[in-house]
């Protein structure tokens, strides 16, 4: 394999404290190497910023309900295609892309691993076929547990013995990463045209409510020992007041301890936060709780979260949360598209037009960009948009400007219609924190790396860690411009994935060898839980489990993560 050495870089790297120093980052047999021989390819650096690969940790790219997005959403496509060349393949979309086009965007980011946040186990391989149809970029995929029927029965039952035994078979099964939590009982009650708006609300049927389902979950996780947390959407999101329900649901992880070998520190993710941290009681009186949301994720440690940050763009809204596309459809009247997914959880989807001059939309704006603002640990808050919930992935770079430059966001807020009601029902006009480039490097590579698991794998610049490397053109000392910020990180000078030049200038010269990440929990199964699944599935499902299982044709080059228990 290739060597390289990428001379006179200006480096920020958190894993191992490289704050702006000029150095040479080595690349050999596809690993971050101390040296290099004489023959290694030279890249000069000088004058650019150089960082590991950015790594996405909530992100909807892959699966049923994006590829229903696509098929109900022509007009997401127009006029954004184009055509093949040397080396890629005709792409086009804005909000929901194509698979080709998802791999080359993040890549031309500097983005080397994305992790699919919400996997359905029934329709698991139409999510990994588009992961292996997606390329250069690692991927993991996240199945959803917040809605299914075995884990709302072994949980009522204290039988935390088959949940764990249930989640090692689903993970494996499905070729899963992590344990999702969306709207946790709500979309299995919005079956019975219900939802579960408060973590105490009990589910039809089952006798169990969120905060039990949640607090059994992030039980089973620790004791599993698995890389990830607990992945965690909670219940009434997108509405105004739901700060103090996000609260309650922080609160469940007070005083437990992580338990893995993986150098994970936090028992729990809470993800999209900006949708989760409303005030008032009404669209009326709608205003940001950000403050109080960050006070309580800085005092504790234990946890971590992604901003979810609003882009003001036209996208399509999409999530297993299914009770809330009925809600949003019934708000703006658009398309919409929602479904039962049988024993497991429920999807919808709803275009929406994050709207400048809508005064909720640009609060909406705001919170996301106060969260990140207020956090004290960049390592433990991640900047998302929930691809393309709040926008689509495509923005970051601009989220990274209007965090890093006050200028750029005084000047949104002077822009709005309702500038003064905005400024009003937030506290973003008043803050004048601009994020630097180590931080940026902290909340876009080290820290998801880490909460993921992942910190000696990637996300840093250690010798030994995989070689998945950035090369920016731009000074974080000579920016004049914030406007350079969006264009510096929009296009990356070089990306290297595994050791393999996948983009030079701009532009993608090789398609990689992308990985499919998965976890092996390793809890054996028993004799009460494989009964439990063979009766449900001759009894309920629609499939025969044989045709339900991830087999390895579908998986693309396996990187199997093994627990050992």
């Amino acid at each position: 394999m290739s060597e390289y050495i990428i001379k006179n870089g200006i480096v920020y790297d958190p894993k191992t404290g490289v704050k702006g120093e000029v150095k040479d980052i080595c690349i050999k047999d596809g690993k971050i190497a101390d040296k290099v021989s004489s023959k290694a390819k030279s890249i000069d650096a000088k004058g650019k910023t150089v960082m590991a690969g950015a790594v996405e940790i909530h992100s909807h790219v892959a699966g049923p309900k994006v590829n229903e997005g696509r098929n109900f959403r022509p007009e997401d496509k127009l006029f954004s295609y184009k055509p093949g060349g040397k080396n890629t393949r005709m792409a086009g979309g804005f909000s929901i892309p194509t698979t080709f086009k998802t791999g080359y965007e993040y890549a031309k980011m500097g983005y080397t691993t994305v992790m699919e946040a919400a996997m359905p186990p029934l329709y698991a391989r139409h999510v990994h076929e588009e992961i292996k149809d997606t390329p250069i970029i690692d991927q993991g995929a996240f199945p959803v547990f917040g809605n299914n029927w075995f884990v709302f029965e072994y949980l009522k039952n204290n039988e935390m013995d088959n949940v764990m035994a249930y989640i090692s078979w689903l993970l494996k099964t499905t070729k899963g990463y992590a344990i999702k939590i969306v709207n946790p009982g709500g979309s299995e009650a919005w079956g019975w045209g219900e939802n579960c708006t408060t973590i105490h609300d009990p589910v039809p049927y089952f006798d169990i409510t969120p905060a039990e389902i949640m607090k059994g979950l992030l039980t089973a996780n620790e004791k599993m020992g698995l890389p990830h947390s607990i992945h965690v959407h909670t219940n009434n999101l997108g509405n105004p007041g739901n700060y103090k329900d996000t609260l309650d649901t922080f609160k469940l992880a007070e005083g437990v301890k992580p338990n893995n070998k993986f150098g994970r520190e936090q028992v729990f993710h809470h993800t999209h936060v900006q949708f989760h941290s409303y005030g008032g009681d009404s669209w009326a009186n709608f205003e940001s709780k950000a403050k109080e949301i960050m006070d309580y994720v800085n005092a504790n440690k234990n946890m971590t979260i992604d901003l979810g940050c609003v882009t003001l763009d036209e996208t399509t809204t999409m999530t297993a949360d299914g009770p809330f596309e009925h809600h949003l459809t019934t708000l703006n009247h658009l398309k919409w598209a929602n479904v039962d997914v049988e024993l497991e959880t429920s999807s919808g989807i709803v275009p929406y037009v994050y709207d400048p001059r809508v005064k909720v939309c640009a609060i909406q704006w705001a919170i996301g960009l106060e969260l990140g603002l207020y956090t004290k640990d960049p390592m433990r808050s991640f900047i998302t948009t929930d691809h393309p919930n709040a926008g689509p992935f495509i923005r970051y770079p601009r989220i990274f400007k209007w965090l890093m430059s006050d200028k750029s966001r005084q000047e949104m807020l002077k822009s709005f219609k309702y500038s003064d009601k905005v400024i009003a029902a937030t506290n973003l006009a008043s803050m004048d924190r601009e994020i630097t480039f180590y931080e940026l490097a902290q909340m876009t590579r080290a820290g998801p790396a880490k909460a993921l698991g992942l910190t000696d794998m990637c996300g840093g610049l250690a010798p030994g860690m995989d070689a998945d490397v950035v090369v920016y053109n731009i000074d974080e000392n000579k920016i004049k411009d914030p406007e350079e910020i969006e264009k510096a990180f929009g296009t990356a000078s070089q990306v290297f994935k595994s050791g393999t030049l996948v983009v030079d200038k701009g532009e993608v010269v090789s398609n990689g060898n992308k990985r499919t990440l998965w976890v092996d929990a390793k809890v054996p199964t028993n004799s009460q839980v494989e009964r439990d699944v063979q009766m449900k599935f001759l009894k309920y499902y629609s499939v025969n489990l044989n045709n339900y299982e991830v087999s390895d044709h579908y998986v693309a080059n396996p990187y199997v993560i093994e627990v050992e228990n």
